[in-house]
C-alpha cells in the first residue's frame, strides 16, 4: 500500500475518502472508521523496555576462561559474563581461577555489609572509600561469604536469561550501568557489583533490597571502585 501523502489524517484526494465524503460522511467519521479497521498509516511508537528486576558493546569470555583455567592477563578482552538476572557482555578481563585468587597478594579487599547496605574498599585496615548500595531482595538475596573479583567488564550488556534477548542500551544508561565486577559464579549465573542507570538511582540512594542478588552502585561510585581493584581482589559479604 502506498503511503498516505497527507500523513496521519484523512486525505480528501484519496479515492476512498472522496467516495466517503460524497456519501455525506464527515472527515472525523472517516478517520474513526479507518482506525477501527486498521487502515491508514500507523504511528511507530516504541514502548519503553521493561525494567529488569536488577539487573544488552560487544559480542559475547568468562565461561571459556573458566573452562580452560587460563590465568588473568590484565588485558581487556571481549566476553560474556552470565549474571544473576541476565548476562553482561562487553569488554572483559578474563575470569580468575580459584588458584589465582588464592595467590592474590594485595592488601586491598572489598567489604559488603548487607545490613548497613554499604560497600567499602579497605586497604590494610584503612577505609579508602565507602558507598551506599542496593542489594538482593529477600526472595533472591545477595549471597554471603568470602569471594573474589572474577572479572571486570566495561560497558556490560544486559541479556535476559529467560528470552536470550540483548538490551541494546549499554553504557551509563544501560540496565547494568557502565561497569561490572563479577564476584561469584553458580552453575548458570554470576553475581556482580555493577552500576545503575539514572532512572533507577533512587534504589541505591534509598539502599533498597530490590535486585536478583547483584549489588547496585551509583555510576560515579562504581567507577571509583572499579579503577582501584584488580581481578582477584577479595570480596567479603556479611549479613
Amino acid at each position: 500500500m502506498s503511503p498516505n501523502p497527507c500523513g496521519p489524517t484523512v486525505c480528501p484526494s484519496h479515492p476512498g475518502a472522496a467516495r466517503g465524503l460524497g456519501w455525506g460522511l464527515r472527515t472525523s467519521g472517516l478517520m474513526a472508521a479507518a482506525i477501527a479497521i486498521g487502515a491508514g498509516p500507523a504511528l511507530a511508537l516504541q514502548p519503553p523496555p521493561p525494567l529488569p528486576a536488577v539487573p544488552a558493546a560487544s559480542p559475547a569470555v568468562a565461561r571459556p576462561q573458566k573452562a580452560t583455567g587460563a590465568a588473568p592477563t590484565g588485558a581487556v578482552q571481549t566476553g560474556t559474563v552470565p549474571s544473576r538476572a541476565g548476562r553482561a557482555s562487553g569488554a572483559a578481563v578474563p575470569s580468575v581461577p580459584a588458584a589465582t585468587a588464592a595467590a592474590y597478594t594485595s592488601t586491598r579487599e572489598i567489604r559488603l555489609e548487607l545490613g548497613k547496605r554499604t560497600i567499602s574498599l579497605v586497604d590494610n585496615g584503612q577505609v579508602l572509600g565507602k558507598w551506599p548500595v542496593a542489594i538482593g531482595d529477600p526472595a533472591t538475596p545477595t549471597p554471603t561469604g568470602r569471594f573474589a573479583v572474577r572479572n571486570k567488564v566495561v560497558n556490560p550488556q544486559y541479556q535476559s536469561t529467560k528470552t536470550g534477548r540483548n538490551n541494546p542500551t549499554i553504557g551509563p544508561l544501560g540496565p547494568l550501568g557502565d561497569r561490572w565486577l563479577g564476584f561469584h559464579t553458580t552453575a548458570k549465573d554470576q553475581f556482580g557489583i555493577h552500576g545503575t542507570p539514572p532512572a533507577w538511582e533512587q534504589w541505591v540512594k534509598t539502599r533498597a533490597a530490590v535486585s536478583h542478588g547483584c549489588v547496585r552502585m551509583l555510576g560515579p561510585h562504581v567507577r571509583q571502585l572499579f579503577d582501584q581493584v584488580e581481578v582477584g581482589t577479595p570480596v567479603i559479604v556479611t549479613p
